[in-house]
This record gives C-alpha cells, sequence and structure tokens, in this order.
C-alpha cells in the first residue's frame, strides 16, 4: 500500500497522458510551448481567477507573488507556522521577515482572531495555508488584510479544486498559488506550480518575473527568477485534469468513509460546514501516535507526520520570532496522516480505521 497511489492514476490514464507527451516531444517546444498558455486558460476557468501563471514549482509561485508585490528587505509577512516549510521560505528568500500567528484547533489554519494582534508597521501582507486541503477562513482574513491595507496570498498548495462559501481555492483573495507537485490532487511528473490572480497588473508582473524580469526578449523591467513550468508538465496536467472531477468525487467518498468510521472516537480535520476539502492528506489526532504508527507499520501500511515540527521550531528560522504558538507546537506532537487517494479501496480504510481504532485503545 503506498500514501497515494499513482500508479493506478497512471494506469487509468496511460492513453492520454502518453499521447500529451509525445506531443510536446514532437513539437519541441519544451519551454513556454502551447501547452503552457492552454493550462492555463482552463486553471483560470476553473478557479474563476482572470489569470493564470504557471511556475517551476509552488514555492517559486509564491515567491513569484511576493516579488509582484513588492515585498522587500524589512518587510513583514503573516503566516502559519504549521505548514510545509515552503511557506516561510519564499518569505524569507523575498527578504522579509515571516511573522507566525498560531493556528485553529479544529482545521489547523491560520487563526484569523490572532491576525489583527500581530499587524504592525512593516506588515505588507498576510499569507494563509490551506492545510490538509481545505482552505482558511478567507473572508475574515481578507477583512483584516483591506482594514490595514494588506495583501493576501493563499498558500493553496493542498487545496486546488476545494471551495469557500461556493469560491474556488486560488480565487479567495489578491493571488493564491498552488503546486502540481507529484502527490497533490491534481499533480504533474515532477515539480510545477501557479499564481491566480485576477489583478491585471500583478498579472502582468508574475509573468514578466518567471522569465527573468523580461517584458520581452532581453529587455528586462524588473528583477526575476527562472520559473517558468516545463511544458511537459504542463501536458501532464492537461491530461489530468479532464478526470479531476471524478478523483475529487472518490476522493470525498474515501474522506466520508473515514469519517463514519472515527466518528466520536479519533479527532480528525472535517471541514467547516462553509467549505470543502480536497484531501490532500487525511490526517487525525489520535491520543497515542506512536502506538498507532507502530501498528501500521507492522501490517505494512505508510503513515506520515505534517508537519513534525513547526517552522518557528526549525533551527533555520528560530530567533526570527519570538512569538508563542502552543497550538501549533500541540499538534505537531499528535497529527498523523493516513493513506489517502481517489484509488484508495474502502475495504482498505476500513483496515487502516481498525488498526488505528484498536491502537489507539478506542
Amino acid at each position: 500500500m503506498e500514501m497515494t497511489d499513482l500508479k493506478a492514476q497512471y494506469r487509468l490514464l496511460r492513453a492520454p497522458i502518453d499521447a500529451a507527451v509525445r506531443r510536446v516531444l514532437e513539437h519541441g517546444q519544451y519551454i513556454m510551448g502551447p501547452e503552457v498558455a492552454e493550462l492555463e486558460r482552463r486553471l483560470a476557468d476553473y478557479t474563476g481567477a482572470r489569470h493564470c501563471v504557471t511556475a517551476a514549482s509552488g514555492t517559486e509561485a509564491l515567491l513569484i507573488a511576493l516579488m509582484a508585490l513588492d515585498v522587500r528587505p524589512g518587510d513583514e509577512v503573516i503566516t502559519t507556522p504549521f505548514s510545509f516549510i515552503a511557506t516561510a521560505e519564499a518569505i524569507v528568500l523575498a527578504g522579509a521577515r515571516p511573522v507566525f500567528v498560531d493556528v485553529e484547533p479544529g482545521s489547523a489554519n491560520l487563526d484569523a482572531a490572532r491576525i489583527a494582534a500581530r499587524v504592525g508597521p512593516r506588515t505588507r501582507a498576510i499569507m494563509p495555508v490551506s492545510l490538509y486541503g481545505q482552505p482558511a477562513d478567507m473572508d475574515a482574513i481578507n477583512a483584516i488584510a483591506l482594514e490595514h491595507g494588506l495583501a493576501v496570498i493563499e498558500d493553496a498548495a493542498q487545496s486546488f479544486g476545494a471551495a469557500y462559501r461556493g469560491r474556488r481555492s486560488c480565487n479567495l483573495s489578491t493571488i493564491g498559488c498552488t503546486s502540481f507537485f507529484p502527490s497533490k490532487p491534481l499533480g504533474c511528473y515532477g515539480d510545477g506550480g501557479a499564481a491566480f490572480t485576477s489583478d491585471d497588473a500583478l498579472a502582468q508582473a508574475m509573468r514578466e518575473i518567471r522569465v527573468h524580469g523580461q517584458a520581452r526578449r532581453y529587455h528586462h523591467t524588473r528583477v526575476g527568477v527562472g520559473g517558468r513550468m516545463d511544458t511537459l508538465q504542463c501536458a501532464i496536467v492537461l491530461a489530468k485534469l479532464d478526470l479531476f472531477a471524478q478523483e475529487l468525487a472518490a476522493r470525498q467518498r474515501v474522506a466520508n468513509r473515514y469519517e463514519r468510521l472515527f466518528a466520536g472516537r479519533v479527532a480528525t480535520f472535517a471541514p467547516r460546514p462553509d467549505r470543502t476539502s480536497v484531501y490532500a492528506q487525511y490526517t487525525i489526532a489520535p491520543r497515542n501516535r506512536a502506538a498507532v504508527q507502530a501498528a501500521l507499520q507492522l501490517a505494512g501500511i505508510p503513515s506520515a507526520v505534517h508537519y513534525p515540527v513547526p517552522i518557528h521550531r526549525q533551527p533555520a528560522y528560530a530567533g526570527m520570532d519570538q512569538a508563542g504558538c502552543p497550538r501549533a507546537d500541540q499538534l505537531a506532537q499528535r497529527v498523523l496522516s493516513l493513506p489517502m487517494g481517489p484509488y484508495l479501496a474502502e475495504a482498505a480504510a476500513e483496515r487502516i480505521a481498525g488498526i488505528v481504532l484498536a491502537a489507539d485503545g478506542r
């Protein structure tokens, strides 16, 4: 068993994926080929955002977004301590300082009620993460940003396809950024990402930044990066996109099965009533994580901890922000992600849940 069964997906999509790759090999436009523009059009239509700008990775998309907003040394960006390191990493690479705000206990997302107290004269933006596939409370976060004249960048690396109050993730704020890392709900076969916005000027800035700041060939209007998404990777995402809605429905069925089995017995991160999740991970908070992990390993079932050390506790980020984040610290000691994906059989989910419940003493 695997955490995410990409082989099963490929077996189902072998013909369209192979055909998409062949088309790129035949036309030979490996950088900024026609599939790049096609994917950007389809993804923008899907989210409802006016613009999509593909990038070399989700991390690169975040950095490009920060650069387009002119975030620079001396600035501060409010974010969560409970995420993959790329969230804070992009802020630091832009020259700014991450300011960590603790998370909500039920969703593990940035706690909007705690943000205003951390806004200062150097704050330029807020970067919430839509963790485990569920968007943060974006309306509350946007309201705080509007009050203080700040931009909001949704780190939607785990939530492409999710919805918040009827609007899709990546189209919930100033800029939304996602990742197409292979294990994501919509993934390529390498690195890839995208940034979304309905602001024409920001879209133009991001398009220029991703190609070394070029407005046209050899005419550089701004400092940029080599941040393009390869044509081959765009072709693979396009081939998967037609099946995406079906796969999200299958993920929901697996999650519903887990939720029924764990209800009242093990804490989960089920989505709030006003939003949906794409379950990039299916994560629980058992009482005895070590015992549960050991029992799963003995049964040949993989598990993972997302995330064992909060960002503010990481050696590279120690001292950047001294504010306490006790909920993040507590979650890091408890959370455990289980196998999840559209091709996980119901019987497998039942077996996994049974082992978890027995090992956790439930």
